[in-house]
């Protein structure tokens, strides 16, 4: 029913949301709350009506978007569609969105994909708004606001580090990784794989994936109690120019980690576990291996027994020390690689593995998650004093609620959501890269939802 104040119709808006990951109920409670109508759209029909379980205003439907016909059919019932689904499938729900002339929220980086779109887009007269989630999304609107004040006072910006963690919250991360899983195991593996480029003192640097572990360092945030390591990831070189810091010689985006993660992690890359090849012997099976005889398999040790297995793992995996070699051993033998428990089989070791470490590693009931990131500033004001400025947000979960992580990507979301349905963002392809774009959002988080990032000056 269409509701008339001062003669102007205020028919709910609709929202089609697509996507079954952990963001999406989170931003599906926030638009609902603010009376917009959503679909919620899975490859399943079971996921989409399990989202919409308990939630008032919601419609689930089953949705391919690589099928035309049928995206376009739902997206042109709504005013934005919200697209949460793999970043490699947001091209189709551009197309249709710039077909049915509706605006495009999503929380993932601006791809080249999106990009060829760009004129398209123009020519729709629609927002397609992107990287509003945590990182991307929050980190932007903090680093944007501290760039931004500097510039104006006349200073600059010599340099940028900013280090994202999603972790177990320190009683929650009694593992050898110091890890645990909210999303897919086999997506965070593979991403360690990515090959890393940034700018430091001027030059850039680029590290292969298969090396990434091995430049891990301690990190010093000024919170004391936590023990991080930090490694970078992606290309942060880009961020030169869309952050405007061409003085800055600098620019590092990275990952923070717990102590002993990247120790780990070297360890099982040099045993082949994560390898994407396919092995007869871990083809699914009614009768499986069990994990020592796959270990010892995969390792060509001489045999399954635990001290045949160590020495084939030292062989392959070179040690610090023998304290280092104690506690990595402890740890494989606590993901279970030496034991007679069967294999969910996968058909290469990478999958395999991601099938036990996605059980063994998954959060309790009663267990909360953290997010933590910091950016760093080097400061050169304009009259020559130098500054070390940070911002940092520190969230813990809520095991009666949402994780730190949804909460941190689905509110942000949200936000960006009810901003382009009250036409308050411009039309074309967005990111969150300009005071005009950020502080609305970034003002209204605060205000609103307790969302911040604390800036201190430290030196």
């Amino acid at each position: 029913m269409q509701k008339i104040f001062g003669g102007k119709s205020t028919t709910p808006k609709k929202a089609l949301l697509l996507g079954a990951g952990f963001v999406v109920k989170p931003t599906l409670t926030f638009l609902i709350d603010h009376d917009v109508e959503v679909t919620v759209a899975c490859r399943t029909l079971e996921s989409a009506q399990k989202l919409c379980k308990d939630v008032k205003g919601t419609k689930a439907i089953s949705l391919d978007v690589e099928k035309a016909e049928a995206l376009d059919a739902e997206v042109g019932k709504v005013d934005v569609a919200i697209s949460l689904i793999p970043y490699t499938f947001h091209p189709h729900v551009i197309k249709s969105a710039i077909r049915k002339k509706v605006d495009v929220v999503t929380t993932s980086y601006t791809s080249p994909a999106m990009v060829e779109l760009e004129k398209e887009i123009q020519e729709a007269g629609i927002t397609v708004m992107n990287e509003i989630g945590l990182d991307p999304g929050i980190d932007h609107l903090y680093a944007v606001k501290t760039i931004d004040e500097v510039h104006k006072a006349g200073g600059k910006i010599k340099s940028f580090l900013s280090y994202c963690g999603g972790l177990p919250a320190p009683e929650a991360s009694a593992n050898p990784l110091g890890y645990k899983f909210s999303w897919s195991a086999r997506g965070m593996l593979l991403a360690l794989g990515n090959t890393a480029r940034f700018l430091k003192d001027g030059k850039t640097e680029e590290i292969l994936g298969h090396d990434l572990m091995s430049v891990a360092k301690p990190y010093s945030t000024g919170y004391t109690g936590f023990a991080f390591v930090a490694y970078p990831n992606r290309d942060s070189t880009p961020f030169k120019e869309k952050y405007s810091i061409p003085e800055a010689s600098t620019i590092i985006r990275g990952t923070l980690r717990y102590a002993g993660f990247p120790d780990m992690i070297r360890c099982v890359v040099d045993l082949g576990f994560l390898s994407q090849d396919t092995r007869d012997f871990l083809k699914p099976s009614s009768h499986p291996l069990t994990w020592k005889e796959a270990t010892a398999k995969i390792l060509n040790s001489t045999s399954s027994s635990e001290q045949d297995l160590t020495w084939a793992i030292s062989s392959k995996h070179s040690f610090a020390n023998t304290e280092e070699k104690s506690r990595i051993i402890a740890g494989l033998r606590w993901i279970g690689l030496f034991s007679s428990d069967p294999i969910i089989p996968r058909s290469t070791p990478l999958d395999t593995l991601c099938a036990t470490l996605g059980k063994k590693m998954a959060y309790e009931a009663e267990e909360r998650d953290l997010v933590f990131l910091q950016h760093r500033f080097e400061i050169e004001h304009a009259d020559g004093k130098k500054e070390t400025r940070t911002s940092t947000l520190c969230e813990y979960g809520d095991p009666e609620g949402y994780s730190a992580m949804a909460k941190l990507v689905g509110i942000p979301c949200g936000v960006a959501v009810m901003q382009v349905l009250a036409g308050k963002m411009q039309k074309g392809l967005l990111a969150p890269y300009t005071p005009e774009i950020c502080d609305p959002l970034r003002n209204e988080l605060r205000e609103k939802y307790g969302i911040d990032m604390v800036e201190q000056t430290v030196a």
